[in-house]
């Protein structure tokens, strides 16, 4: 009996044995198999190509320099011993002698890391020209790895910088916040090039490798493509963007160009700089120079440039005057040159005033009298939220990084800020665009499309992105009234440019009318006991007003917005009327201007 149960103990013990073998070696095979491939096939990701920035001809405003970077085995130092890694360094500049050895042995160094199994990059990027006479030579080499490395290449240097931006190296935090930078390197930092990063760096690819033991590449066995055709087309054309440039030559400012769905055609911020510095890692001394710039040429001025509008917020305030109950368009006051508020003198820009003046001739000649005495009546309460329905106090949607959106100033607002009551003669002072009301040059681009068309545009670079063409919708923010008395505002504003004592009339020499409104916002405060003004061009630079001239056109069919600001230009028509004129010309040689007849009013 005893040998019966040891003889079915060993007998259950070797099928159990049996059983496990017969798994482990046939049932199991996938698996282990499946495991064993996973150990020696390697996934790679490899780097897209950036797409690129056409303008609205396809001429490239952003485009991807062929050329290689080179990376070295790692391991190559033991401890402190360098002497493999200085045999590499002295063999790579043997072939290349432009190189820095001392920067490629403190990048290796950097990188190097008994944890680290990948080669390092030491070279980011070298020319095509450069590399090809010499490629076969390096590839061969064991210890070193060359690959294809775009760099950024802007055509046009600093011509439309404020717009377009530039790339430059991926810091930690952006690597933080996006890991894919590790891959690639460089980021958008400004402009387009930041705000459609995330497109225009596109997807990355896969490359799946055969490796044995020691991590050497044995084989490719397969590979996935990058994103196809993330390229943007913007609405630019770079032959106006290089005009404009030239016509503000010399001046700190903004121009902007566009049309009146909001599509930017040229717009600048002045002085520029050249893209192509930022690209490999800009200079200590060239970076501290743009920062202590007086005309601070890295600020993006179009939309982060905050300045009094001075008298070019008249047609807002005009519009909401004369739909406020209290005035119409046949109110009528008489214009004296000044006005007197308690103890305060507000002086109208004309000494001898412009005597009796409704809302057209007040727009015409820029009266501030008008404004002042229109503003008591209306108050300040319907004055800024009036502004601030249309449009100003908020981001204008266009699609640059970092958009600012001024300041509309009134009694909740000023509570808010410095928990102080609100006085009457701030409510004067905001009625011809000073004291504490402030807008960026792109929001008065927007407003004066508005005034021309009843309708807020959305400003827009992008004219294409990928396949898929960019038309933000416009907005609708005028009240029922404020459309129906409009023509009023826009008859003024052609008057501006087109009627004797109007203040852009002596300055514009275009070849069909435009309407607009000239702007000269004070910088400086008078002190109540100067009778007599000096002349601005006989002011101290810093002192002097801003100039603004705003513009749309064709008059009588509105297809273009012109906005110039020049700082401490002073006049606003003298200093920029030349420059809006030669504009619209040019718009006209281009043929963007269409000669159809004007619609029905």
């Amino acid at each position: 009996m005893k040998i019966k149960i040891i003889l079915s103990l060993f007998v259950i013990v070797w099928i159990g044995l049996i059983v496990r073998v017969f798994h482990l070696s046939v049932q199991s095979n996938d698996y282990y198999e499946t495991l064993s491939e996973n150990n020696s096939i390697k996934s790679e990701l490899t780097a897209p190509v950036r797409g690129e920035i056409l303008d609205r001809k396809n001429e490239p405003v952003a485009i991807n320099e062929l050329g290689f970077k080179i990376a070295f085995a790692p391991h190559l130092t033991k401890g402190k011993d360098r002497t493999l890694l200085n045999k590499e360094i002295a063999y790579l500049i043997s072939m290349i002698p432009t190189l820095d050895a001392d920067k490629i042995a403190k990048t290796y160094i950097q990188e190097d890391s008994y944890y680290n199994h990948s080669f390092i990059d030491v070279v980011d990027f070298i020319p095509h020209e450069t590399v090809i006479p010499i490629y076969s030579i390096i590839n061969l080499r064991g210890t070193m790895k060359i690959s294809p490395s775009p760099k950024r290449l802007y055509p046009y240097g600093l011509v439309g910088a404020h717009l377009i931006g530039y790339v430059a190296k991926a810091n930690q935090k952006e690597i933080d916040a996006d890991p894919s930078l590790q891959l690639l390197g460089h980021v958008g930092k400004n402009g387009i090039e930041k705000y459609y990063n995330k497109y225009l760096q596109g997807v990355a690819g896969e490359r799946r490798i055969k490796v044995n033991a020691h991590n050497v590449e044995i084989e490719e066995i397969g590979r996935s493509a990058t994103q196809e055709n993330h390229n943007i087309i913007l609405n630019i054309d770079m032959n106006l963007q290089n005009f404009i440039t030239q016509a503000f030559e010399k001046r700190v400012g903004a121009i902007i160009v566009m049309d009146i769905h909001g599509a930017i055609y040229a717009a600048g911020s002045y002085p520029e700089y050249d893209l192509n510095r930022f690209v490999s890692g800009i200079s200590s001394e060239d970076w501290n120079a743009l920062m202590t710039s007086v005309d601070s040429p890295f600020t993006n001025k179009m939309v982060n440039g905050l300045y009094p509008p001075g008298s070019t917020i008249k047609n807002n305030m005009g519009l909401l005057y004369i739909t406020s109950g209290v005035w119409n368009e046949d109110t009528t006051i008489m214009s004296t040159g000044s006005m007197r508020l308690g103890n305060r003198t507000f002086r109208d820009w004309k000494k001898t005033g412009h005597g009796a003046t409704n809302i057209t001739k007040a727009i015409i000649e820029s009266c501030d009298d008008y404004f002042y005495q229109g503003s008591i009546q209306v108050g300040i309460d319907r004055m800024s939220n009036g502004l601030i329905r249309m449009g100003y106090g908020k981001k204008t949607g266009i699609d640059l990084p970092n958009e600012f959106i001024g300041t509309v100033p009134g009694r909740a607002w000023k509570r808010e800020k410095f928990h102080k009551a609100w006085y009457q003669g701030e409510t004067l002072n905001t009625s011809i665009g000073q004291g504490d009301l402030l807008v960026t040059p792109m929001q008065i681009a927007q407003q004066t499309a508005l005034m021309a068309t009843g309708k807020l545009p959305v400003p827009h670079v992008a004219k294409m992105i990928g396949n898929a063409p960019y038309t933000p919708a416009p907005l609708d923010v005028l009240t029922p009234a404020e459309k129906a008395k409009l023509p009023i505002i826009q008859n003024a504003m052609r008057g501006v440019c087109n009627n004797p004592g109007g203040t852009a009339k002596s300055y514009v020499s275009t070849r069909f009318p435009i309407a607009g409104k000239t702007g000269t916002a004070q910088t400086t405060g008078i002190s109540q006991t100067v009778k007599n003004r000096l002349n601005e061009k006989d002011m101290e630079y810093l002192k002097r007003s801003h100039a603004w001239f705003t513009t749309y056109g064709p008059a009588d069919n509105p297809q273009f917005i012109v906005t110039v600001m020049v700082e401490h230009g002073g006049h606003g028509g003298e200093a920029t009327g030349g420059m809006v004129s030669s504009i619209y010309n040019k718009l006209d040689d281009l043929g963007y201007i269409k000669k159809t007849p004007p619609p029905e009013q």
